[in-house]
């Protein structure tokens, strides 16, 4: 019980701005109708950079970060959206777990492009997520819009006069992602999964907020409407820890993003067709990073511009990508890969119009790049803010928190949070 009171204070210190007045101790809230054990929560901000926490407009968050624990959490290589999802729930590079961009080719489906709307488990089973761990460990789990977490994980896909997935396994509860769907909606399916009978609630849950990150996109990440995006996110956050505390329910949140963000201009662009005929080749993902396939017959004449030194852009072969980005095994990475200079985008063509707003995918140790991490509840210690560490070591945390025992395969460690987690 001891546990029990702490994680509700927490949560209650939590789900009040820091100007309010004094809130009534949750002690002398009614008690529930049964002891609860603590659930685990995984909250996504997506495009959440770790220095918005400083900006003073985060008071759930910043309450959470002060009863627990807080990083600026380094995103893998690339620092896209998919990528790092499917990192932080995989625990491996997304080098090693497949899904390497938001959009790319695999030579094993010629003639197909892995979309942000793909959801055949052919792209998504090169490494297990969490919940598919967990369903098979009998632990019950629920993911409200996280990037992969539709896919029928395991399985494989049917092609006839509709397409249909056989095998695979998916969360006990799940929900297609659906922009519509308002954060205050995402939340309220949350708490009523934890609603449920003992039998039938979830143990682990995911949710997705991607508010942050399209305002990030749109206006910069220094501008008016881009701070009102993450004061409504910290609301959001707010909702849940209130509805989680009014149902008596304790719960270890942790609070992430996928990567920053950082300021772009047309300005600042590099048009590939000034430097090659667009004849020489095949431009896949584009922006802070381009992924270039030569023509047939053209390799050497391609490789002879691009491996040449250019402003503000470098590219390698696959195979010679700097070690320390972990990115460059996978069959899946085009053949050329070039990685602009923070701020700068690569483009087939020069810009027609001018414009101005905010971009990632850039190298992963950018600050501008460094992700939000938050963690609270009762298997946290308070104790304030960590060094930096590698996103792949979030999926082994979440491990220790639901009761499954380490991959021995991962790419990461609970090493950094070993000290600050409670006593089992």
């Amino acid at each position: 019980m001891k546990r029990f009171a702490l994680s509700l204070a927490l949560l209650a210190a939590s789900a009040a701005p820091a100007t309010a007045t004094a809130q009534p101790s949750p002690l002398t809230a009614t008690a529930p109708d049964e002891a609860r054990a603590p659930v685990t929560i995984l909250v996504s901000i997506d495009g959440f950079r770790a220095d918005y926490l400083d900006r003073g407009i985060t008071p759930h968050l910043a309450a959470l970060a002060a009863g627990g624990i807080s990083a600026a959490m380094r995103p893998s290589f690339p620092s896209k959206t998919f990528p790092n999802h499917w990192t932080l729930v995989t625990g491996k590079v997304p080098d090693h777990h497949g899904i390497v961009a938001n959009r790319f080719e695999d030579p094993a489906r010629p003639g197909e492009v892995f979309t942000m709307a793909s959801d055949d488990p052919f792209w998504w089973n090169g490494a297990e997520p969490i919940w598919v761990t967990a369903e098979k460990a009998g632990i019950r789990t629920a993911t409200m819009f996280w990037p992969g977490s539709n896919v029928a994980w395991g399985g494989h896909r049917v092609k006839s006069s509709w397409s249909e997935d056989q095998g695979g396994t998916r969360p006990s509860d799940w929900q297609q992602f659906n922009p519509a769907v308002s954060p205050g909606q995402r939340v309220s399916a949350v708490i009523d999964w934890l609603r449920r009978p003992a039998a039938s609630r979830p143990k682990f849950v995911t949710v997705y907020f991607d508010q942050v990150d399209t305002a990030g996109h749109r206006y910069g990440p220094d501008a008016e409407q881009t701070n009102a995006a993450i004061a409504d996110a910290d609301r959001d956050i707010g909702l849940l820890i209130e509805g989680l505390r009014a149902l008596g329910q304790p719960a270890n949140l942790v609070v992430v993003a996928d990567h920053g963000m950082a300021a772009t201009s047309s300005e600042r662009t590099i048009a590939l067709d000034r430097l090659a005929s667009p004849k020489l080749f095949k431009l896949g993902d584009a922006g802070p990073f381009a992924a270039i396939t030569p023509t047939s017959g053209k390799d050497g004449k391609l490789a002879a511009i691009l491996l040449k030194p250019h402003p503000h852009m470098q590219c390698w072969r696959r195979q010679d990508i700097p070690a320390r980005l972990r990115y460059g095994t996978n069959a899946r990475i085009a053949p050329y890969f070039c990685l602009a200079e923070t701020g700068w985008e690569i483009a087939a063509t020069t810009p027609g119009t001018a414009r101005s707003g905010g971009s990632h995918g850039y190298d992963n140790a950018a600050p501008e790049m460094a992700a939000l991490f938050v963690a609270a509840g009762p298997a946290f210690k308070a104790s304030g803010r960590l060094p930096a560490f590698d996103n792949v070591d979030v999926a082994p945390l979440l491990r220790d928190l639901v009761g499954l025992p380490q991959a021995p395969d991962g790419d990461g460690s609970d090493a950094p949070f070993r000290s600050v987690l409670t006593a089992k």
